[in-house]
């Protein structure tokens, strides 16, 4: 006795029959964590592709010196630490290309992240004075 499946049941995201508030409780990511890997990855990618492009276009405008220079193999090593440079500088906390990009591409997911992000800063302050 064969019995057909159909691909939507198959579906491995999340079962068809359960509310997403159960598939939620199940161990299934929340908005809040699903916003927060969407905005890691889109700031990895935007600040790859800036700061790549920008220090592609630094090394071009540049010259290489007439006696001192390590042929290919410090080209090849010079482009390696070009591209772990632009990694670290998209890896940080506060990417300015990013943010403002984030925020217009995705809104809803950065109003997420707005409200869940707790305040801090100069705001604060005001608690600490003595009395």
């Amino acid at each position: 006795m064969i019995q057909s499946v159909s691909l939507g049941a198959l579906s491995a995201s999340k079962p068809a029959n359960l509310p997403s508030q159960l598939a939620n409780a199940n161990g299934g990511e929340t908005d809040v964590e699903k916003a927060r890997d969407l905005k890691k990855a889109f700031s990895q990618f935007v600040g790859e592709s800036f700061y790549g492009e920008m220090f592609k276009a630094m090394r071009q405008s540049v010259g290489k010196p007439a006696y001192f220079h390590g042929g290919m193999a410090e080209d090849q090593f010079q482009s390696r630490l070009d591209m772990q440079r632009a990694q670290d500088l998209a890896s940080s906390e506060n990417n300015p290309f990013a943010e403002g990009m984030f925020a217009q591409q995705f809104p809803d997911e950065a109003k997420l992240l707005a409200v869940e992000k707790p305040s801090s800063g100069l705001a604060d302050l005001g608690a600490l004075r003595r009395r």
